[in-house]
């Protein structure tokens, strides 16, 4: 069989990448520059502000603040509480408190915030509407003893648990009391039929400006599982701004004959600064692409950390008596993890010390049980995995979430990799832990899950593709020196008063052909990578990484599915046809790691109408960047009017 027809994408081969044989610098070690991100210079750094300033748009506040300065958590004031009104399930958000053995702070959000109530629940319910309030808000807390400023929601982080059904819509109204700008993204939420409800700053709207107030207004179809939400402006999702969004459907009461339990476990890593503070040392030319390296993980939004490691001089205010989250478990009973890696960059790889897990879920996607000892968990990626409480009764047991370093290109003195919760059961009457991890060796490469393991519980089988499009994405330096992420050549940049969506409506509605042709769109701007597709297209999307680093990447609007993949730089067209077929078992999901200097082959169907983002999952990449977007069923945006609300956002 022919490959099917490419698309009409001009190919920019990067300007620096690995010799033809494959061989790279580094392999010995991680593939990654040895880099230090505190040799920019002042001079550099001030060019930097100046230009991102501009680059990012009014509202984003780059005058770095003193994060440093010492403070009481106290000055922190909590705003009103979520409210989660409906005509069903009001009552039943989260499951009934179980024991704490600590004093929670009253802008922590802990365990049983995220426990959901399974036995109330109706999964037959009618749609409902369901209601929530959010203010964001800088609030200065130490989740992990060391205080810094952090976006609270409601004054609380992480933020409040969503919970619907299918078919159910949802209200959230969020009001901005940052100094910057923002907006609200529903990761893995399709938004058929309310594309500008994305949240994409730059893409599918304006961000909220500091001071407003701007309503979510979608309903939750065809589709249910593990999502969540996060902002989708620069690098503030690294700062607090997330929370679990859980869509319930009667097919999940078949799954529920696995488990007893159903809890949310929030896996993040963490930085004692400010994210704006790292972009310009981050983009500096002479960087290289290194990252900025967390200074710690979070497990439901708290951990210790070791306040003797900073320097005296260093600056920050830190306590030791933070603490670390505790999960209560009864012998015999089956719990259900719902993994989140709501983390800025790294990689987590969870396990429970003595208790193998079993997989059940991947973005969204049930799946047939696959029993492992641990799991690597990309930025963005979901996995629910049942852990069975079949051990002693009076112990305790070490829940991990092991950064994967390997994917570092810098060393961090102050970082602990090993990022822990307790797994106490009930008549436990133990000290301290002191099991031991697993002895399978921890992962050292940036690829995760194979996702040819996972098998799809209701089954969706891939269509033959009638469409190709190859992207290859790279990082080198672009304007103004400074260190850039590219996707076929075009470095995205956010234009926060004039979203692509807003130009391709109106540029359809005035039958301009630049926004209506298939291939790559030239109506934008050339700091926009849109590739509108044909109607009713089946695309298969080939993405080369030239990168010496791993990108989990996430395509806004739609599940994918996962083809191939491969760590090799080329791929082998020859053995293409086997793919270009009808694929009855293949895992959909939302977010897919591709590993340095490696490919994947995605397929997905475009009869989402719309604007859609794919972009790297890594702050500071698609700050850098690294984003795209498809334009899907031009015939129905031509239909198309935008709310004045959302309209509104681009005078505010």
């Amino acid at each position: 069989m022919e490959k099917p027809k490419a698309g009409t994408i001009k190919q920019v081969a990067p300007a620096n990448h690995p010799s033809q044989d494959g061989t790279h610098a580094d392999d010995e070690t991680r593939h990654r520059p040895s880099t230090s991100r505190t040799k920019t210079s002042v001079l550099t750094i001030a060019i930097l502000i100046v230009v991102l300033a501009l680059a990012l748009g009014l509202g984003l506040g780059l005058g770095l603040r003193h994060h440093h300065k010492a403070s009481s958590d106290a000055s922190s004031s909590s705003s009103p509480s979520s409210n989660n009104s409906s005509s069903s399930n009001a009552s039943s958000n989260a499951a009934p408190s179980s024991q704490a053995s600590f004093s929670i702070p009253p802008w922590r959000s802990n365990v049983d915030d995220y426990t959901l109530n399974i036995t109330g629940w109706d999964f037959n319910a009618p749609p409902a509407t369901r209601t929530y309030n959010f203010t964001i808000s800088e609030t200065h807390i130490a989740p992990d003893g060391v205080s810094r400023t952090v976006l609270t929601i409601n004054g609380r982080f992480p933020g409040p648990l969503i919970r619907a059904n299918r078919g159910d819509r949802l209200l959230v109204n969020v009001t901005n009391n940052m100094t910057n700008a923002t907006s609200f993204h529903w990761h893995g939420i399709f938004q058929n039929g309310t594309n500008w409800m994305d949240g994409t700053s730059g893409v599918t709207q304006c961000p909220i400006a500091p001071g407003k107030s701007f309503l979510y207004n979608f309903t939750v179809d065809n589709q249910f599982g593990t999502y969540w939400y996060h902002t989708h402006y620069s690098t503030a999702n690294g700062d607090g701004p997330v929370g679990p969004l859980i869509i319930h459907a009667p097919e999940e009461v078949e799954l529920q004959k696995h488990y007893d339990i159903d809890q949310v476990v929030l896996l993040q890593d963490w930085y004692h600064d400010y994210s704006e503070a790292l972009i310009p040392g981050y983009l500096a030319s002479d960087n290289e692409n290194a990252e900025p390296v967390p200074d710690n993980g979070l497990i439901q939004g708290t951990n210790f950390f070791n306040c003797s490691s900073l320097d005296a001089d260093s600056g920050y205010t830190c306590s030791d008596n933070s603490s670390r989250a505790v999960f209560t478990v009864e012998q015999g009973k089956r719990y259900r993890y719902r993994l989140i890696n709501t983390g800025a960059f790294a990689t987590f790889e969870f396990s429970v010390d003595n208790h193998p897990l079993s997989i059940i879920e991947a973005d969204g996607t049930a799946t047939e049980l696959l029993p492992v000892h641990r799991l690597d968990i990309a930025v963005a990626q979901r996995y629910s995995v049942i852990l069975t409480a079949n051990q002693s009764s009076s112990s305790n047991y070490w829940m991990r979430a092991q950064m994967n370093t390997y994917c570092f290109a810098d060393d961090n003195p102050v970082l602990d990799a090993d990022v822990r919760a307790l797994v106490t059961y009930t008549n436990s009457t133990d000290g301290p832990t002191k099991s031991v991890d697993w002895k399978d060796a921890l992962d050292v490469t940036c690829i995760g899950l194979n996702a040819s393991l996972l098998t799809p519980t209701f089954q969706s089988p891939a269509p033959p593709a009638t469409t190709m499009y190859s992207i290859q994405s790279n990082f080198q330096i672009g304007d103004y020196a400074l260190d850039r992420g590219y996707m076929n050549g075009t470095s995205w940049v956010m234009d926060p008063q004039d979203p692509t969506l807003n130009q391709a409506v109106a540029g359809l509605k005035a039958a301009n052909t630049s926004f209506s042709t298939a291939g790559v769109a030239s109506g934008f701007s050339s700091s926009q990578y849109v590739v509108n597709i044909p109607e009713y297209a089946v695309v298969d999307l080939l993405v080369t990484n030239y990168d010496d680093g791993g990108h989990p990447f996430h395509l806004h609007g739609h599940q994918f599915w996962v083809l191939a993949s491969s760590p090799e730089q080329y791929f082998d067209w020859s053995t293409y046809h086997s793919l270009n077929a009808t694929l009855p078992s293949v895992l959909k999901r939302d977010t897919i790691v591709i590993d340095a200097y490696g490919w994947v082959l995605i397929r997905f169907v475009a009869d989402n109408p719309g604007l859609w983002a794919f972009h790297c999952h890594i702050s500071w990449h698609m700050e850098a960047g690294l984003l795209m977007q498809f334009q899907s069923r031009s015939d129905i945006m031509t239909t198309w009017t935008l709310p004045d609300d959302v309209l509104g956002l681009c005078s505010a």
